[in-house]
């Protein structure tokens, strides 16, 4: 009787059930890019990239190609397959030969330090062809951030302006917009001028996170806001401008070509993940139009091409001697250390530190930090300053960071997704990279049925030598009596200072 082979799950979206597998395609080199602007070539080699990775191509082919952006695109590819890019591109080279300026593409992503790293992309690619690149994630004052958007007219000298009438047209700033939803609402319902009624392009960069998530209801208000200025079947080019000269964008109710019942110019939509979500009442918020989807291989979960992954077997009382052992085993290599909580990130970034013996600069990076330390933190981490960094999940999702070799789970992820987004943060861009995972012993059988979920068979054993380990027993234990202290003096601190609160 032949071994019984697992059952492959079947997408419930009839447009998921065949994707277009992009793995199949070739890196593509920037001279052979079909109508590539050569400004928006120039700036790419000047971020040291002389050719396009294969879900770039797809979606190049999919938008400025053949494709022409007539179907909304979905994208599944593994963290480090240049997603970012992917839609970046696209968006720039068609918006390069705008006439006036105004909002057109919008950039949502879950976290401020995200849409940062997403923003410096834009900034790269956008200012050579002429286009204005936006920031909405809280990360200043709303008032800063309305006076980067919101561009006021300059008031005329000899001109009388009757106070009692309203302000004169404001105008964006921006022709790009990358934003958290928190913030993006805020605008929407409160910044005068701020408005989504040009809006072209719309990107929902980790798509799962964000639709698991409500983040006040970020996506009907934009949706909404972006279809409440159907006006009918006008088509007469004198409408577009009032007699201010102030611009609008006439949605008309299409009728052809599969617009049935929908605005046109539609909102063309980009939605990516490395762990997209196949949940039809999830996707069904975005309201697509004709989707295609593009996925490396018919596995929904995938891991980078040159990972290598490796558990490591240990006593549960002593796991933190063998992350230390570990750590001086990589050799100082870039890493970062992933725990499954804030305050386990922070316990165990402090216990590190104790470790006097061990010669590596080790700092915590967690969602309860200040995004100024985040940040502060961070490009000490990329200019090799730091080389250990020890993370909550804030830093699963899509951040890059040049030159990390190891990724190490001090905790077992609950899930697979988050084992794939914690990998993800080596082995990008085509670069090799090792993903350990500290385990105890009756842990071992649930990790590998996670891996089983992306068909991961291949995780050897990571063995220490017994005498690294032995060799950290003695720094150990006063490393965890300076741990107890420094807890212990962090709650009384606490406490004194939520006695003064009123």
């Amino acid at each position: 009787m032949g071994e019984e082979r697992p059952r492959s799950s079947v997408p419930a979206l009839p447009w998921m059930r065949s994707p277009v597998d992009v793995s199949l395609s070739n890196e593509c080199s920037l001279d052979l890019v079909p109508c590539l602007d050569p400004r928006l070539k120039g700036a790419l080699q000047n971020m040291g990239i002389s050719s396009l990775f294969p879900i770039q191509v797809a979606v190049w082919q999919e938008t400025i190609g053949p494709g022409a952006f007539e179907r909304d695109i979905c994208v599944n590819s593994p963290t480090g397959s240049g997603k970012t890019l992917a839609y970046a591109l696209p968006i720039v080279q068609v918006l390069s030969t705008r006439a006036v300026r105004c909002l057109r593409a919008l950039v949502v992503l879950p976290t401020r330090d995200l849409a940062l790293q997403v923003k410096e992309v834009f900034d790269a690619i956008a200012p050579p062809v002429g286009l204005s690149v936006g920031l909405a994630v809280g990360q200043s004052s709303i008032a800063d951030e309305i006076a980067d958007l919101i561009k006021r007219p300059k008031l005329q000298a000899g001109i009388c302006y009757d106070p009692e009438d309203p302000s004169p047209e404001l105008q964006s700033a921006v022709d790009i917009l990358v934003a958290t939803p928190g913030r993006l609402v805020d605008h929407i319902n409160s910044t005068h001028g701020f408005t989504l009624e040009h809006l072209c392009y719309l990107v929902v960069d980790e798509t799962d996170r964000l639709l698991r998530e409500s983040y006040q209801s970020w996506l009907p208000t934009v949706l909404q806001t972006t279809n409440s200025n159907n006006e009918g079947l006008l088509n007469s080019k004198s409408s577009l401008y009032s007699a201010f000269g102030s611009m609008k964008t006439i949605r008309r109710c299409g009728i052809e070509r599969g617009f049935k019942g929908k605005s046109y110019p539609r909102l063309a939509k980009m939605v990516l993940s490395a762990t997209l979500t196949q949940d039809p009442s999830k996707l069904s918020q975005l309201d697509l139009h004709h989707p295609l989807f593009l996925s490396t291989g018919r596995r929904r979960y995938r891991f980078p091409e040159k990972l290598e992954s490796y558990k490591l077997i240990c006593q549960s009382k002593l796991k933190p001697i063998y992350l230390v052992a570990l750590l001086q085993n990589l050799g100082g290599e870039k890493c970062i250390v992933f725990t499954s909580s804030v305050e386990s990130t922070h316990r165990l970034c402090t216990l590190l530190n104790f470790f006097t013996d061990l010669p590596l600069k080790i700092k915590e990076y967690s969602g309860l930090q200040r995004q100024s330390v985040r940040s502060k933190t961070l490009k000490a981490f990329r200019e090799g300053d730091v080389q250990v960094l020890v993370s909550s999940d804030a830093m699963t999702r899509g951040m890059d960071v040049e030159g990390v070799r190891n990724v190490i789970n001090y905790e077992i992820p609950l899930y697979i997704k988050t084992y794939i987004h914690r990998a993800g943060r080596t082995a990008r861009a085509g670069q090799t990279g090792r993903c350990f995972t500290l385990l105890r012993k009756d842990e071992v059988k649930r990790f590998k049925k996670m891996l089983q979920k992306a068909d991961n068979n291949s995780c050897p054993v990571y063995s220490l030598p017994a005498s690294s380990v032995e060799s950290f027993r003695s720094s150990y234990t006063s490393a965890l009596e300076k741990l107890k202290e420094a807890v212990e003096s962090e709650t009384s601190r606490k406490r004194k200072l939520g006695s003064k609160a009123p």
